[in-house]
């Protein structure tokens, strides 16, 4: 049975710290609901884009962005299919949780990693190898030089070797250890095993997602750690091989501290991110009392106030910046509504007014 062989060292418990800390502000920081549709829809477009460029797929984020709201898109065919399908599994994830929710334990099955992979390579790879194990062995070399830099087990073992995992997801076992880490040994185990011909690394970071999801550890799904990965892809495959590449009789004897820790470093940094974007357009969480309960803005409210938070004011001359398309009228009606919630306040004459946090 898959039993994952690690050490808990003060750069893990660091990082995890870090992420509880930036988790804890995001979950409870004021205006957050009124951005929510926001940051989901960034998240989303980040996921998407880093995590298909990080397996070579072209497009850049304006391209993928367009992709995903249905715009043409100048792009080979299967770039194009890769963020759609890419979408696709995200969506499949949120379907997964909404059914769920966090009352039930999910059975984690053989069957939902492979309706990941399916969703994944959907029009990219033949019907015979979409959301199927791969018959034959494959190896990974580096693209520079054309040597191998690791080989996967072999075919016939790979059915067993995921029947293992997935009986380790829904282990006691696996229900004590900390969600960021359950993620990063899940991804790393997939990664090892490499049970497709093409796809492993999508579908690694995919069922990762899930199973932190169904930890309750969603953080509202304002994060997108395929991010931190694609920013340094040569550490992030050397971190894996790494680890996959350790001199050990048995394959359950490799240790996985080195990825753990490159993997919680990452969560942390990426939840950081989201932890200052939120504070960003946040008011003081002393506001949430003052107005029982935390505030809806709509769009144009919400980009007063980032515009605020980020310049220290606003100004009449900076209403053409910030609404190009929209009269002064229309503007100084939603300056007046932030006034009456108390989000600002106004200072000097109408004409050399200047709005600023209250």
């Amino acid at each position: 049975m898959f039993v994952p062989k690690y050490t808990i060292t003060n750069k893990i418990l660091r990082s995890i710290g870090i992420s509880e800390a930036a988790r804890e502000v995001i979950m409870n920081a004021p205006l957050v609901p009124a951005w929510e549709a926001k940051f989901r829809k960034e998240a989303v477009e980040r996921t998407v884009h880093h995590g298909t460029h990080l397996e070579g797929n072209p497009l850049s984020e304006e391209e993928v962005r367009d992709v995903l709201e249905g715009q043409e898109v100048v792009a080979r065919d299967r770039d194009v299919q890769e963020v759609i399908n890419y979408r696709n599994v995200l969506s499949f994830i949120d379907s997964i949780q909404s059914q769920i929710g966090y009352a039930q334990r999910y059975n984690f099955t053989i069957e939902t990693i492979l309706e990941i992979h399916r969703l994944t390579t959907q029009k990219v790879l033949p019907p015979e190898s979409s959301g199927q194990f791969r018959l034959r062995q494959v190896v990974i070399r580096n693209t520079k030089t054309g040597q191998i830099s690791y080989t996967p087990p072999p075919a016939v073992e790979v059915p067993y070797l995921i029947e293992d995992l997935v009986t380790w997801i829904n282990s006691a076992e696996s229900k004590l250890v900390h969600p960021i880490l359950k993620a990063a040994i899940i991804h790393y185990e997939i990664a090892r095993i490499h049970p497709f011909v093409d796809g492993n690394g999508r579908v690694a970071r995919a069922v990762a997602t899930l199973v932190m999801f169904l930890d309750g550890y969603d953080i509202r799904k304002f994060f997108s750690f395929e991010e931190y990965f694609d920013e340094s892809p040569m550490q992030y495959y050397l971190t894996l091989q790494a680890v996959s590449n350790q001199l050990v009789l048995d394959t359950h004897e490799r240790d996985l501290t080195p990825w753990l820790e490159y993997f919680t470093e990452g969560v942390a940094i990426e939840l950081n991110r989201v932890k200052e974007k939120v504070q960003r357009i946040s008011v003081d969480l002393k506001i949430k009392d003052k107005l029982g309960g935390q505030v809806m803005l709509n769009e144009r409210q919400m980009m007063i106030m980032e515009y605020i938070h980020r310049h220290k004011g606003m100004s009449n001359k900076d209403f053409r910046k910030v609404f190009p398309d929209f009269s002064d009228d229309t503007v100084l009606r939603e300056l007046m509504f932030l006034r009456k919630k108390g989000l600002i306040k106004k200072s000097g004459g109408t004409k050399k007014a200047i709005y600023v946090l209250k």
